[in-house]
């Protein structure tokens, strides 16, 4: 991460869970350091990709509440809003749906695809999402986006059907999903918005993996909404990020300049991890006879 990011109160880490094959001591060691009941939650996934994706997310929730808000790990209670927003129980007593200060730290995860992200952010209502361009199973592109029309607006559809080829088409469709699901998830909201209310206007710079874009601007009932800012970030050529944040003018004269993604390890992962709970052996024979993914995925 940056000098200027860390000195501005952002974080942006991301874990690329594909690439993780953990053997019998990690995989019970991480088990034993989250809350019991995710990793129960996280046992009953049916595909190894699904549960080393929440337990990647897990982990790095935990580790930057440890590291950033200098909370013992053995000290941490995270839980869940009624609208999904993960937050810190203990010791703060804050729940993020009460809204933001100007010193709060405010967090989000995502996993899809083949990575973990988390973004923090002091002072500002943050939401993520990671998106990966894959081809919509057995449906071919003009039939997945009829299924889709109503998630977009006309323009926005416009957009994403000049795109070019089918694959930059499904590039650029997955780029418009990732910021609508990142203000959903900032502002905790859910099922049940209407996504066409929200109508995004990219920035008129191509999106590489070199750069961060926050040229981008977000329309909310037709009306251009100033406080929010949007961070854009491919992490690889298949995977778009998108973070949301929210702030108040009062409570800063400038924003924070866009923070780069910095890639971990499992190892970066644990650092500052403790055991919770005793170890469970029958937690890796359980994870061990998993298929990685559905076959479709596989194969795709």
């Amino acid at each position: 991460m940056s000098e200027a990011g860390e000195q501005m109160g952002s974080v942006r880490w991301a874990f690329r869970c594909a690439s993780w094959t953990p053997g019998r001591a990690d995989w019970l060691f991480a088990a034993r350091c989250i809350q019991p009941e995710e990793k129960d939650r996280i046992g009953k996934f049916v595909f190894a990709k699904d549960a080393k994706s929440a337990m990647a997310g897990r982990l790095l929730l935990r580790r930057f509440v440890c590291e950033r808000m200098h909370i013992p790990w053995t000290h941490i209670c995270l839980k869940r809003s009624p609208r999904g927003k993960p937050y810190v129980v203990a010791p703060l007593q804050v729940s993020p749906d009460l809204g933001v200060g100007p010193q709060t730290w405010n967090f989000n995860i995502s996993h899809q695809g083949d990575y973990a992200v988390l973004a923090a952010e002091k002072g500002m209502q943050v939401g993520i999402d990671i998106m990966k361009t894959s081809m919509p199973g057995s449906r071919t592109v003009p039939e997945f986006f009829r299924i889709m029309t109503r998630q977009f607006t006309p323009y926005e559809w416009r957009v994403i059907r000049s795109a070019g080829s089918e694959q930059h088409q499904l590039a650029m469709f997955y780029r418009h999903w990732a910021l609508k699901e990142s203000f959903i998830k900032a502002i905790g909201t859910g099922l049940g918005f209407n996504l066409q209310r929200l109508e995004f206007h990219l920035s008129p710079e191509d999106l590489t993996q070199a750069h961060v874009l926050c040229q981008t601007r977000m329309h909310l009932d037709e009306e251009d909404e100033e406080n929010w800012l949007f961070e854009e970030s491919l992490l690889d050529a298949d995977h778009h990020v998108a973070v949301a944040l929210g702030h108040n003018a009062n409570w800063t004269s400038s924003l924070p300049p866009p923070t780069a993604f910095t890639l971990l390890t499992f190892t970066d992962l644990i650092a500052s991890a403790s055991p919770l709970t005793d170890e469970d052996p029958a937690y890796w024979e359980s994870f061990r006879m998993k298929a990685e993914a559905p076959l479709r995925q596989r194969d795709t």
